[in-house]
């Protein structure tokens, strides 16, 4: 039976390590919770990992004339169309995951199901899955081969797969990721389904604005030289400033817009100013609380997933900072990694690390008093999930009011601005008659 080496801590909180035996590594993370300890690494022995490379070897050999023949087509292929690095873009990798869980739930040998997703796909994902088998071929195993590609498979990817290597379950990891990453497709989705009408009303806004600059506001400036209107109000004179920068050094503004873009790419990849843009983003007051629920939804769900495919904890914390995608949850992940590395829980570390609500380390403490972390992160997920959905409506039916109270000030400001002349003019004649 194979063998695992193991650490983490018992019951009193002390470090233990050692080996045990059992049919996968699944069931011996279970036999070890069973034993009262708390695992925060696992991995095959050395026998245990030749004996997968032999295994990889053994089935690849009877295949490999044909995978070489067109192994060298795919190389052409990559030679003929890639102008760039290349890379599966994450629904094409979605849908490839789901097909290989269902063909290696078919029978159907790695390299062969790698050969028939391969032969239904061109361009990137052709020449990638390619030199994936070709590896595989070679005596790696499927998630070195992964690693080799970390612009199409992300760390999550092949942690996962090398879990479901090491205990036998590659078909149900797979599945596992097809379900991970509908999920996420289906938050983002949500998410930007939710933000299409706020994007549409700034665009035709900022049509109607630049067309009243560009060809209304000039027409009213022509008439006011020609009339002689004298002093003009502060407003009116504002806005001609304006407009004339509109008309006259309209590239002004395009250099500006620009400049701005930059600059928030610069500062977002900086490290000491990105952390603090991070940290703007879950303390703004429309956007902060989606931003931050989507996190912790992301995080539950990524780290349940991890845990359930049989991720070491330390592994798994290391991936979820990786993939938060802000700095400020990172750092706290971070320490709570640190401290579950000197042999503390996850609960405690996380409470001191004031970046998850109470209620997110309560349900932890909770399942780690059970022994059912990754269900009650499920849970978690599912709970902030359905809170995003909450917190994106509440945000779309509060930009929508805020955007057209805006667009009929800026309005208001440019219809009043064109008629105070005329109004002055008008009581000057009045006055005057």
């Amino acid at each position: 039976m194979p063998q695992y080496q193991y650490s983490g801590m018992d019951a009193g909180g002390h470090p233990i390590n050692g080996t045990i035996e059992a049919g996968q590594v699944q069931e011996a993370i279970t036999k070890l919770k069973g034993m009262g300890y708390f695992v925060t690494s696992i991995s095959p022995t050395k026998e245990v990992k030749a004996a997968g490379k032999r295994e990889t070897g053994r089935q690849t050999t009877t295949t490999k004339p044909t995978v070489a023949k067109k192994s060298a087509k795919g190389k052409g292929m990559s030679i003929s169309l890639s102008f760039g690095p290349q890379k599966i873009k994450p629904k094409e990798l979605m849908i490839i995951t789901r097909q290989l869980a269902t063909l290696i739930g078919s029978g159907l040998p790695l390299l062969r199901a790698l050969r028939v997703l391969r032969e239904q796909r061109k361009g990137a994902p052709n020449t990638i899955l390619a030199r994936v088998a070709e590896d595989i071929e070679s005596g790696a195993l499927f998630s070195e081969a992964l690693s080799k590609h970390p612009r199409s498979f992300p760390n999550i990817y092949v942690a996962m797969v090398r879990a479901g290597e090491a205990g036998g379950a590659l078909e149900a990891v797979l599945n596992r990721l097809a379900e991970f990453m509908e999920k996420e497709a289906k938050l983002r989705g949500k998410i930007k389904s939710a933000m299409a009408y706020p994007m549409v009303i700034v665009v035709v806004a900022s049509g109607i604005l630049t067309f009243l600059m560009l060809k209304i506001v000039p027409t009213f400036i022509q008439i006011f030289e020609d009339m002689e209107a004298g002093e003009l109000p502060a407003p009116t004179v504002l806005l001609m400033k304006i407009s004339k920068l509109f008309t006259q050094r309209f590239y002004l503004i395009i250099i500006f817009a620009v400049a701005m873009v930059i600059l928030f790419k610069v500062m977002n990849r900086v490290k000491f100013t990105k952390y603090y843009m991070d940290m703007a983003k879950l303390r703004m007051p429309v956007f902060g609380p989606v931003v931050s629920k989507t996190i912790v939804a992301r995080f539950a769900r990524t780290f349940a997933t991890l845990i359930t495919s049989g991720v070491p904890i330390l592994q798994a914390l290391q991936i979820v900072r990786d993939t938060t995608g802000n700095d400020v949850i990172s750092k706290g992940i971070n320490e709570i990694r640190n401290r579950v590395r000197e042999g503390e829980g996850i609960a405690g570390p996380m409470l001191r690390s004031k970046v998850f609500p109470a209620m997110v380390t309560n349900m932890v403490a909770v399942g780690e008093e059970t022994g059912a972390m990754d269900a009650m992160l499920e849970k978690i997920a599912e709970a902030y999930e359905a809170e995003v959905d909450a917190a994106v409506a509440a945000m779309t039916s509060m930009l929508e009011p805020i955007l057209i109270v805006f667009m009929g000030g800026v309005v208001g400001f440019i219809v009043i601005s064109l008629f105070l002349p005329l109004i002055k003019l008008a009581m000057g004649l009045t006055g005057g008659g």
